[in-house]
């Protein structure tokens, strides 16, 4: 059990992903970012299972086959695809449905700050690129949501931050969706 550990850790990650909402243009949207880590369900689970070099949530699934932690996060939070998902009611099921841009404009800017959290000094702009198509194959996302994210992590791979947080500012400033 690591709680101050895992306090250390969250409260880091939320900072990051605040300065990259300021530079997003989302800063208010960013002060928000991820509040439910310290509800009790996330907060324990985190502690519980806290390894400091990937998501608790990995520990608790290994051990119960889920991630209550997890399932309380997904559900309270907009900027993971997952929250964005409905039934169908035409194919009967449920689908993913796109995502607001400024939900995935702070998707983004989670997913930058967690892999720097992650990967600390050996950080790489290539590190969220490299992490989103280990997992393209079996994530359940709207096309045009994923068609996105790959197209701003493909551009912070190959151009850097300062010239995709002033797109992702101006797609934003603009209102435009993707």
């Amino acid at each position: 059990m690591h709680p101050i550990k895992h306090f250390k850790t969250i409260t880091r990650h939320r900072h990051r992903v605040i300065a990259h909402c300021k530079k997003a243009g989302i800063f208010w949207q960013g002060l928000w970012h991820d509040m439910s880590k310290y509800s009790p369900v996330e907060f324990w689970n985190g502690a519980k299972y806290y390894f400091g070099t990937q998501s608790p949530n990995v520990g608790e699934r290994k051990e119960k086959g889920y991630s209550t932690a997890w399932l309380h996060h997904k559900g309270r939070n907009r900027h993971h695809f997952e929250y964005w998902t409905d039934y169908n009611v035409v194919r009967h099921m449920v689908m993913p449905v796109k995502m607001p841009l400024r939900y995935l404009a702070e998707m983004f800017c989670d997913r930058v700050a967690a892999s720097k959290i992650y990967k600390g000094k050996d950080y790489k702009d290539s590190d969220p690129y490299d992490y989103f198509i280990n997992g393209k194959d079996h994530r359940v996302i709207h096309p045009e949501t994923s068609d996105m994210l790959e197209k701003l992590l493909i551009m912070l791979r190959d151009e850097g931050e300062e010239k995709t947080f002033a797109y992702l500012r101006q797609l934003i400033k603009d209102k435009n969706e993707y």
